[in-house]
């Protein structure tokens, strides 16, 4: 039954991502608009799940919630921290620098994850990944301490998406 049920929605979260996309990208809800939702929602995971043959194991969707409020909050709190960095910070006094994550997640889609993450944090950007998987290269924009950085993205974001893909 589960074998059918994989075939049928061989990406589950990811059909129920696209219908509430669906719906939340029209004007106004109906209930032809939300099954046409459900109908993408199972037509596209389903014809593009040949070329998804490693989908991730786990996936918990609870920590993944609370992982995107820790995120959404750490957007709010880095764009006020930037702000502060432009108007107060001369241009010559900016310490910007380059580091180098090692990475303990192994599947893509954590991977990736946490590269949006850094990316979507305003004065951080992902700039490289290394060949074999193992490294991120990440931008700052200032900072003091590049170690405490680079320990903050592995406490924080790293740590907690460890936790949703096992």
């Amino acid at each position: 039954m589960r074998t059918v049920f994989y075939w049928f929605l061989p990406h589950p979260y990811l059909t129920l991502l696209l219908a509430v996309v669906w719906i939340l990208l029209q004007n106004e809800f109906s209930a032809g608009m939300a099954v046409f939702g459900v109908i993408l929602g199972i037509i596209i995971p389903w014809s593009t799940s040949v070329w998804w043959p490693d989908r991730p194991k786990g996936f918990r969707l609870g920590k993944m919630l609370s992982y995107s409020l820790v995120v959404v909050w750490d957007i709010v709190i880095a764009n006020v921290e930037v702000a502060w960095i432009v108007l107060t910070v001369p241009n010559a006094k900016l310490k910007p620098a380059w580091i180098v994550v090692p990475l303990d997640l192994l599947e893509p889609e954590a991977i990736t994850m946490l590269a949006g993450t850094i990316t979507l944090t305003p004065g951080t950007v992902s700039a490289d990944l290394s060949d074999e998987g193992h490294n991120l290269l990440v931008h700052v924009l200032h900072t003091d301490d590049p170690d405490a950085v680079r320990d903050e993205i592995k406490t924080r974001y790293e740590r907690r998406l460890k936790e949703i893909f096992s």
